[in-house]
């Protein structure tokens, strides 16, 4: 092989990044499978690096690699296919190799090429024993057609690994994104002399905070379409205080639940219109109080969610937060439809009280 063409493999080795990667269970069950159907004690998935042959994955050798001055494997991968070596001392590809000879020599080896899409010979899916023998069409086919898929096995953790670092780009564009439209929105409502335009664009910033927490929460270190509801919580809670006059306090606690991301969305847009509206209305500029968030399992089906405030409020209070016309009574109670059940508003002693469900 000319050194052109090995620096190629190389090339395509380092883009496949497997090289002293952990061991995974479907490329050992293969080269168990093929030991036991040649009936050999020895199977390798043997991949060449530069000065060295490294196993993915291995069976009967106990060793992870060996240098290049004692692999078959470098000789019989030029020949592009199949290749079975009745005797390794009789054969001009071996009978040279130092594994050929000595006490454990290996006398016997058999292996089909690791061959990429690109066409590249990453390494071969090899046999070894440690005496002369043939194998059957059987096992010489059984060889040939695991090579193939060792083949795919490697190529789909590739494009897994792709597919990963794309997502990872995207969500940290998403929450850049997220991070710019909240900050500038916050500079517009500090230019505007207007109450109720700086009202409405404070709005706009807290239904953008719970967004980008619900993102965070998602998608930053964690794989799963599901979150426990607690932790996302604890990161709304932070923006969602300065919301509130300086000497309110926010208070949040939640027993774990696991939920879907659709719904910790609602839960987030509910819990921020809440907090929202009691900022405005339920308290005076320098009142100290305090809004409390919290949730709980009401038993093995059921769990509780509860919004409370212990400012100003009234019958004309309660009628207001009922209200469907505005718009905050609007999202919460589309909220918590969508979650499956209803919203209950009920006068606290003193302040206001939102109790709604979800299921887990």
């Amino acid at each position: 092989m000319s050194a052109k063409v090995s620096r190629r493999r190389q090339s395509a080795l380092r883009r496949y990044a497997i090289l002293d990667t952990p061991k995974e269970g479907e490329f050992d069950d293969i080269v168990k499978f093929v030991a036991s159907v040649c009936e050999t004690p020895v199977a390798l998935v043997s991949l060449l690096d530069t000065t060295r042959q490294w196993f993915k994955a291995e069976t009967g050798l106990g060793r992870s690699e060996t240098p290049l001055s004692q692999s078959i494997c470098v000789q019989a991968v030029q020949v592009g296919g199949f290749v079975e070596i009745h005797d390794t001392l009789l054969d001009p590809l071996s009978c040279d190799n130092e594994l050929c000879h000595g006490e454990q020599a290996v006398r016997f080896y058999a292996g089909a090429p690791l061959i990429a899409h690109d066409g590249h010979r990453l390494g071969m899916l090899c046999v070894l024993d440690m005496q002369p023998r043939t194998l059957t069409a059987l096992q010489r086919r059984t060889i040939e057609v695991m090579a193939v898929q060792v083949m795919r096995l490697i190529e789909l953790r590739s494009a897994l690994a792709r597919v990963d670092v794309l997502r990872r780009e995207v969500d940290h564009r998403v929450k850049n994104s997220l991070a710019s439209i909240a900050a500038v929105v916050r500079m517009q409502a500090g230019r505007t002399d207007h109450p109720d335009v700086r009202s409405a664009l404070g709005e706009v910033q807290s239904r953008l905070t719970a967004q980008a927490a619900l993102h965070e929460q998602l998608v930053i270190g964690n794989d799963s379409e599901r979150a426990d509801l607690a932790d996302y919580l604890a990161r709304l809670a932070p923006p969602l205080l300065t919301l509130l006059p300086e000497g309110v306090r926010l208070d949040v606690t939640a027993q774990p639940i696991e939920l879907a991301s659709e719904q910790l969305g609602r839960v987030g847009l509910i819990v921020n219109e809440f907090v929202t509206n009691t900022g405005k209305y339920a308290f005076a500029p320098d009142a100290t109080g305090a809004v409390t968030v919290s949730g709980e399992w009401l038993d093995d089906d059921t769990y509780c969610i509860t919004c409370t405030d212990d400012g100003r409020a009234d019958e004309a209070a309660l009628a207001a937060a009922r209200d469907s016309k505005g718009l905050g009574a609007r999202i919460i109670n589309a909220a918590t439809v969508s979650l499956g059940g209803a919203s209950e508003w009920t006068l606290g002693n003193p302040g206001l009280r939102l109790e709604f469900r979800v299921e887990g």
